[in-house]
Formats: structure tokens, C-alpha cells, sequence
């Protein structure tokens, strides 16, 4: 398609760590506040600069979603221009095709789909647990519980997909509370999420009152018990925290061999009772490899999960770079475990639409926002 002649915001990709989230993040944004964008530079820092199998498929969507107009949308392009039309709710499938990530592609197509005219319905083909991504009981079960409150989420694992194949199959249902149809401009929709939806407010560990995991290994592995063995380790390594531990485990017919486990711990201010208006949860996550005990992987995502809990912060640090972009909707403030390069990242890309809209201050490791 060609671009009718718009005045662009025009963002830098490859700016500090000059990662693929700069390309996700602004296609959300850009897609929620009607903004054009183009990207330049993408990936320039990266082995292989520019989109990836992943982006493109993102961007596929999207222009389903919102009959977007784009420029540039080629493996390996580092240039992208991008015009977002009127989101529209229906449903849309995707084949990534290979094991790119699926909890990758849904942050570029989740934000926008909270705010759409009727339910949208993905069902995506791709990785569901694969290196240098959110695995996807991470995103199901630390990430989407502090984006619940924008609006009614059900997502289904039906099945994993492990590189290089993939093949994992993902069903997320968003049916929206607040339509972007339904008000006159974006400030306006700001205004009322601000007004009715609690703001992400999340300073205090609190009280741990459980440790929750699920330890998923391909069923060819079944007979070595690589899940169960991965369970037991992490369950050991995590005794120290004195509360109730419980790892589930899966196995799935794969195209790949794999396996994997996500921990995450749950907190509450009060000791007695559950805060779901703002979830304080931590996440850990680890795969196998060819070469790597199962009791290695198990150690391993709990030793992360073990320096979270130890921060003594709510937000774990991959947790804080996710939720900006929705914390930026409602306002708010959390205390992370670490301040990142792609939390820096995330909030320059995240102020190229949304004006100045977050203050760090890296003594403390806290992100607020300015109203």
C-alpha cells in the first residue's frame, strides 16, 4: 500500500539497546492512538538488523485488526512506515510459521485489542516457549493478571511449540469494557480509564503466600521424567521461603523436543487476603537444552525467582518493562527489581506518542508517572 501524507512520529530503532520491543511497542501505541509512525534503524545493533519473521506477523495482524496502511514490512527491513486505521473487533488467525514467540507477537496486538469495538479472538501458531521471550505461563500467569483490570481476558494454551518447529498453539478471547469508538479522541478514553479503572500501584512486596509453577517437557521425554525432575529441583532450591510450593506438571505431543518450567510467587498486603485489583506476583523461567540436566533447569528459574523474592520489590525486571505502556493509561507506580536498558528502551518508545508520561528514579528502582 502507499502512504497518503501524514505528519509522522519519527522514532529512532536503534536507540539504546535498539531491540525488536521499539517495532512492537509503537506498533501498539501507534494502532490505540491513531498516530502514524515510521521507524528507522531497526534492530541496527543486532547480528541480523532489521524485522524478524515475528514483527512481520505482527504487522500482518494488525493491519487486519485496523486496515492499517504500511510501508517497509519485509524480512530484514530497517525501515517502517506505519498507518493505523479504525480498530476493529473480529477474530484473526496467525501462523508465525516457525517457532517465533507468540507472547512477542501479542505485545504489539494486545493493547490496541483492549479498546476494540467488539471481542477480538487470536488464534496463533508459533512458539510458545522459546529463548528470549516471556515463556507462556509467565504471560498467562504473572503478566495478565495486572492487565485483567482493563478488560475480560481468557487465554488457552492448547499446545506448546518448542524451537526449532514450533507449532504451539495459543487462543486469547479480549472482550473490551471501554471502546475506543465510544469517545470523541484518545484523551478522552485516558480520562475515563483514569477515572474507573485501578491505577498499577505497586511499591511493596508484602507477605509471600505461595510459590506456583508448571514444569512442561515434549512427551518424548516423558519416559526420562525431565518434568517432574525439573520440578523436584526447583521445589528443593525453593524450600528456604518457608510457604506452600506447588509445581504442575505437562507433557505435549511437539514437533520439537523440549522442556521448560515458570515459577512465580505470590504476595499480599495482608496476610490473610489476596489483593486482585493490583496482583503482586514475581516470575522466573527456564529451558532445557540438548546437554542440560533437568535439575539444572529447575535450579536455575528458581534461583532467579529466589533474587526477585530477595529484592524485597513487587515488580520483578522483566514484569516493569511489560506493564508500562498500560501503567502509562491509567497512571500509577511500581518499584522493580532492576531498571533495565529495555525498560529505558520501552519508556522512550512509549513517550514518542504519549508525551512525557514517566519519572525513574534509579536510586530506589521506582518508574511513576506524572500524573
Amino acid at each position: 500500500m502507499v502512504i497518503i501524507s501524514l505528519q509522522m512520529i519519527n522514532i529512532n530503532g536503534g536507540h539504546l539497546e535498539s531491540g525488536g520491543s521499539i517495532a512492537r511497542v509503537a506498533l501498539a501505541l501507534s494502532t490505540l492512538t491513531h498516530q502514524p509512525f515510521e521507524i528507522t534503524n531497526i534492530r541496527k545493533n543486532r547480528p541480523q538488523p532489521g524485522l524478524k519473521n515475528q514483527h512481520l506477523f505482527c504487522i500482518k495482524a494488525l493491519e487486519k485488526l485496523c486496515n492499517a496502511s504500511v510501508e517497509g514490512a519485509s524480512l530484514g527491513s530497517t525501515n517502517l512506515k506505519y498507518v493505523p486505521g479504525k480498530i476493529v473487533g473480529k477474530t484473526i488467525d496467525i501462523d508465525i510459521e516457525t517457532a517465533g514467540s507468540i507472547t512477542l507477537f501479542l505485545q504489539s496486538v494486545l493493547l490496541p485489542s483492549l479498546f476494540a469495538n467488539k471481542p477480538v479472538k487470536f488464534n496463533i501458531v508459533g512458539g510458545s516457549d522459546v529463548s528470549w521471550s516471556p515463556s507462556f505461563d509467565y504471560f498467562n500467569n504473572v503478566f495478565l493478571p495486572q492487565v485483567q483490570r482493563y478488560a475480560d481476558i481468557e487465554c488457552k494454551l492448547i499446545k506448546r511449540g518448542y524451537y526449532p518447529k514450533g507449532n504451539g498453539k495459543v487462543e486469547i478471547t479480549i472482550k473490551p469494557t471501554y471502546k475506543i469508538s465510544d469517545f470523541n479522541n484518545f484523551d478522552e478514553l485516558i480520562n475515563e480509564l483514569r477515572n474507573n479503572i485501578p491505577r498499577i500501584n505497586l511499591t511493596e512486596q508484602g507477605h509471600l503466600i505461595q510459590i506456583k509453577g508448571i514444569s512442561h517437557a515434549s512427551s518424548d521425554l516423558q519416559d526420562a521424567q525431565v518434568a517432574e525432575r525439573q520440578a523436584k529441583s526447583a521445589e528443593i532450591s525453593l524450600q528456604q521461603h518457608k510457604c506452600p510450593i506447588n509445581i504442575q506438571i505437562q507433557y505435549n505431543n511437539t514437533l520439537s523436543t523440549g522442556s521448560g518450567i515458570t515459577l512465580w510467587a505470590i504476595f499480599s498486603k495482608d496476610v490473610n487476603e489476596i489483593d486482585m485489583r493490583n496482583p503482586i506476583r514475581l516470575g522466573a523461567d527456564a529451558l532445557g537444552e540438548r546437554g542440560k540436566k533437568a535439575e539444572i533447569v529447575g535450579q536455575e528459574a528458581a534461583k532467579i525467582l529466589t533474587e526477585e523474592i530477595e529484592s524485597k520489590t513487587p515488580v520483578d525486571a522483566h514484569l516493569a518493562d511489560q506493564i508500562l505502556k498500560f501503567m502509562a493509561l491509567t497512571s500509577g507506580k511500581i518499584k522493580t527489581s532492576k531498571i533495565t536498558p529495555h525498560t529505558k528502551t520501552n519508556i522512550y518508545t512509549i513517550e514518542k506518542f504519549l508525551d512525557k508520561v514517566f519519572e525513574i528514579d534509579e536510586n530506589n528502582n521506582t518508574i511513576s508517572t506524572l500524573s
